[in-house]
C-alpha cells in the first residue's frame, strides 16, 4: 500500500491546514481450521495476513465526522449525535458500529475526518468488516486515550457487527485481526478466550489463498440460519444434559446425546460443529510435532465437513478443492470463512504453487466461468499505528 499516495487523496479530500493525520492498520484474516465453531463456544486457529484496512484519521474542532474510502465511492458527513442512526446498506456501517460502542462506553467524541483503505478483497471471506472495524476502534481508542486492551477491542468490534451492522458473527475474526502475531497462528477457544499463539513452520510448504470471485454478503447469507440451528440443537441436547453451547460437548458425549436431536439437518449442523472443534484440536497438535501431512488430512476432512453436514460451501468453493486436491504438492485444501463463496485455503509445495494457480484457475473457469484469483498468505501482525503523516 503506497501511503504517501493515501496521504496525498486525504489532503485532496480534506486539506491540509487541520494537522497531520495518524495512520492505523489492521490485518485481515485466514482461518486455517475450526469453521463456524466460533459462536459455538469452540476452538478456531487464524492468522492475521500482511493485508488489510488502512485508516488515515484527523480530529477536527466541529462535530462532523467525514467517511471516505479508496475502496467504494460512497461518502457521508455524519454529526457526532447522529453516529447511532445505521445508513442502510452502506459501508460506513462499520465504523460507525464502533463509534456508538464507544459512545456508549461514555467516550466524548468530536467531529473526525477520516479515509480507509482496504486489500483485503471485499466479500471474499477474509474479514475485511473485522479490518475495518478494528483499524477504527484502535484508531478512537488511542486517539481519545480511552484505554482498552486487545481483547476488549474484539469485543467492541465484535458487538458492532452483531447489534449495528446486524451480523450475529462469533468473535474470531476480530480477536485475530487485534491479537495476530508475524509467523504464528492464534489456538483460541472462543468460550473463555484462553489463546495460545503457535509458530506456523511451514517447512517448504506455503498457505495459498484462492478466492472464487463468488461474491457473498455475509449479513445477506445464511450465516444466521446455521447460528439458529446451532441454537435449537442446544435446546435438544439440553433435555438430557444442559448446555449453554456445542462447544461444551465432547465428541463422545455427543454420540451419546445426539439421539436427543429430531431434526435431520440439526443433527447434521451439530456433527459438524462437534467433529470440528476435535479436527481443530486434532490439527494444533500435529502442527506443533511437525506432522504437515497428517494437518492437511484434518483440513480435507473440515471442508468435507462443511459441504456435507453444514452445507455452506456450494459449486463454486467445492470446484476450487476439488481441482486443488488433484496437484502433486498439495497436501491439504478447505473452504474458509463463512462460506456461500469466498475463498479456500490450500497447503501448496513451493515449487507447486505456480502450476497450481495455473491449472486450478483454469480448470476452475472452465467448469464455472469465474476466474480465480491467488495470494500467498503472509502471517502478519494485529492492528497497529504506522505513525502521523
Amino acid at each position: 500500500m503506497n501511503l504517501e499516495q493515501l496521504k496525498k487523496q486525504f489532503e485532496e479530500l480534506y486539506g491540509k491546514s487541520s494537522g497531520k493525520a495518524s495512520v492505523y492498520f489492521s490485518p485481515g484474516r485466514v482461518n486455517l481450521i475450526g469453521e463456524h465453531t466460533d459462536y459455538n463456544g469452540g476452538y478456531v486457529f487464524p492468522c492475521a495476513l500482511s493485508y488489510g484496512t488502512y485508516l488515515f484519521i484527523r480530529k477536527t474542532n466541529d462535530n462532523a465526522v467525514k467517511f471516505a474510502s479508496s475502496n467504494f465511492s460512497f461518502t457521508a458527513d455524519v454529526h457526532v449525535k447522529d453516529i447511532s442512526q445505521k445508513q442502510n446498506g452502506h459501508w460506513i456501517n462499520y465504523p460507525m458500529g464502533v463509534m456508538n460502542e464507544f459512545l456508549k462506553l461514555g467516550t466524548r467524541l468530536t467531529g473526525m475526518e477520516l479515509l480507509f483503505s482496504g486489500n483485503v478483497p471485499n466479500g471474499a471471506g477474509l474479514s475485511s468488516s473485522a479490518s475495518i472495524e478494528i483499524v477504527t476502534a484502535t484508531a478512537i481508542n488511542e486517539l481519545y486515550k480511552t484505554g482498552l486492551n486487545g481483547i476488549e477491542l474484539a469485543r467492541l468490534g465484535q458487538r458492532a457487527e452483531n447489534m449495528f451492522v446486524g451480523v450475529n458473527c462469533g468473535i474470531m475474526d476480530q480477536f485475530a485481526s487485534v491479537m495476530g502475531k508475524k509467523d504464528s497462528a492464534i489456538f483460541l477457544n472462543c468460550d473463555t478466550l484462553e489463546y495460545e499463539l503457535v509458530p506456523v513452520v511451514m517447512d517448504g510448504y506455503k498457505l495459498v489463498i484462492s478466492n472464487t470471485n463468488k461474491r457473498r454478503g455475509l449479513a445477506d447469507s445464511k450465516y444466521n440460519e446455521r447460528r439458529g440451528e446451532c441454537e435449537k440443537a442446544v435446546e435438544y441436547i439440553s433435555s438430557r444434559k444442559r448446555i449453554k453451547n456445542l462447544g461444551e460437548l465432547t465428541y463422545d458425549e455427543f454420540i451419546v446425546l445426539k439421539d436427543a436431536i429430531s431434526e435431520e439437518n440439526v443433527l447434521k449442523r451439530a456433527r459438524h460443529v462437534i467433529t470440528e472443534i476435535q479436527r481443530t484440536k486434532d490439527a494444533v497438535r500435529e502442527l506443533k510435532s511437525g506432522n504437515l501431512k497428517r494437518f492437511g488430512e484434518l483440513m480435507n476432512g473440515s471442508h468435507d465437513s462443511l459441504r456435507d453436514d453444514y452445507e455452506v460451501t456450494g459449486i463454486e468453493l467445492d470446484t476450487l478443492v476439488e481441482e486443488a486436491r488433484k496437484i502433486d504438492g498439495v497436501i491439504g485444501s478447505r473452504m474458509t470463512g463463512a462460506g456461500f463463496g469466498g475463498c479456500t485455503v490450500s497447503l501448496v509445495l513451493d515449487s507447486a504453487i505456480e502450476q497450481f494457480a495455473n491449472k486450478v484457475g483454469r480448470n476452475y473457469q472452465a467448469r464455472t466461468g469465474l476466474k480465480a484469483d491467488f495470494y500467498i498468505a503472509d502471517i502478519g501482525d494485529g492492528a497497529r499505528k504506522l505513525g502521523n503523516f
